[in-house]
């Protein structure tokens, strides 16, 4: 179901032009950073997901294929299903300690949030 749009901010700061010479200019590349200048946080998650568990890696500065390789590693090195999108990873059951293990051993500067 899509997302009701309620304000031009919903649209992600696109406008729409009816000149037909118009031609949209994206320079944005973002990098990825190293994985020691990262800063990640490790929750534990279980609002709207009846009550199931997730644990959800927030903070990844960088662009989108990175995140979703990242997911991909740790979704293998889980067993398990999960999403990436937002800098934001989910993945699903309580795998936290196994996941901030795997990403501390990476370089990655992973901090538990919550209990």
């Amino acid at each position: 179901m899509a997302k009701k749009i309620s304000s031009l901010e919903d649209l992600g700061g696109f406008v729409f032009s009816t000149n037909k010479e118009f031609e949209l200019e994206s320079n944005e590349v973002v990098e990825t950073l190293a994985p020691n200048e990262q800063r990640l946080e490790a929750h534990l998650d279980k609002k709207n997901r009846g009550g199931k568990i997730a644990t959800l890696i927030k903070g990844f500065e960088g662009n989108d294929d990175d995140l979703k390789t990242l997911a991909k590693d740790l979704k293998t090195l889980c067993g398990v299903g999960g999403s990436a999108k937002d800098g934001e990873i989910i993945i699903q059951g309580n795998f936290r300690d196994k996941i901030m293990e795997y990403l501390q051993k990476k370089g990655y500067k992973v901090k538990r949030v919550g209990s």
